[in-house]
């Protein structure tokens, strides 16, 4: 298989997986499909040296980009409400919640709480991804979720309807 179709064969595979992800990271459809394709862009250009483990290169790199986004960003952005967004969850109103309290927490609080619970990262695994220590992991997923309870108890109330 030639570097080009193996590459072409990972977007394929790994594409919606990875549009997820950068949906929960940025809160934003359009800003989701930006992420991806700038992350896949550097992957093309360095494929030779990761093509062994291709998605570790394009997720870290998504994390990465998507920092360096919201420090840059200084207006305030509202997505649009009208779109189907690709965050799965049995239950529509549970999702709908979910998304409207990751969009109320800081982007870097969101990376964290994406990393650790959706992605399913440990402590260590996520503060290697951010380049921060663990315990600036522990802590940011402490205020983070401190403050969804805050924000969003309506989601404490669905959770627990359902348990």
């Amino acid at each position: 298989m030639t570097d080009r179709s193996a590459f072409d064969g990972f977007v394929q595979a790994r594409g919606p997986a990875l549009a997820r992800t950068a949906y929960l990271l940025t809160g934003d459809h359009h800003l989701a499909e930006d992420l991806v394709q700038a992350a896949l862009v550097q992957a093309a250009k360095h494929w030779e040296r990761i093509h062994t483990s291709p998605e570790a290169y394009v997720r870290r790199a998504m994390y990465h980009q998507n920092i360096s986004w919201w420090r840059r960003r200084k207006l305030a952005e509202t997505p649009l409400e009208s779109y189907d967004a690709p965050v799965p969850a049995a239950d529509p109103t549970l999702r709908l919640t979910l998304e409207q309290a990751l969009r109320r927490l800081t982007p870097r609080q969101r990376t964290v709480l994406v990393l650790r619970y959706f992605e399913d990262l440990t402590e260590v695994q996520t503060a290697a991804e951010l380049g921060i220590s663990s315990g600036a992991v522990k802590s940011m997923s402490r205020q983070a979720l401190q403050r969804l309870r805050v924000l969003a108890p309506e989601l404490a109330d669905l959770v627990g309807a359902d348990a």
